[in-house]
């Protein structure tokens, strides 16, 4: 089952992790508010699902809310999705191959739209 969950860390801060089962697809930064990281899950349910794909390691570009593929220092692949300011929202593992990481994008696009949330206290 696919969900969101928002975590407190030992700073009191608060992190987003969208997850299949036991696997973190994607994760947030860490946030100053609980607020802040229900903005995220909001954003991303509002806006990954139709969000094109930018493929940075083909010199793509792009704007607005999109997915972003693009290479690690390890040469191993990694997908991002930022917001339309910009800003990094999520990013995931390293993946060995791109398909991997085609794949996770696919997965976010079809179920964040009704993933439910589970928020830490």
């Amino acid at each position: 089952m696919h969900k969101f969950k928002i975590l407190k860390t030992e700073k009191g801060e608060f992190r987003v992790q969208f997850v299949y089962n036991a696997e973190i697809m994607v994760w947030s930064e860490n946030y100053a508010s609980k607020a802040s990281a229900k903005n995220c899950v909001e954003s991303l349910k509002k806006n990954a699902p139709a969000a094109p794909v930018v493929d940075l390691t083909k010199e793509e570009t792009g704007s607005g809310y999109r997915f972003e593929i693009d290479e690690a220092k390890n040469g191993e692949t990694f997908v991002r999705f930022r917001a339309a300011n910009g800003e990094n929202m999520v990013r995931s593992e390293t993946y060995k191959s791109k398909s991997s990481a085609k794949n996770c994008i696919e997965s976010v696009q079809k179920r964040v739209a009704e993933a439910p949330v589970e928020e830490a206290e």
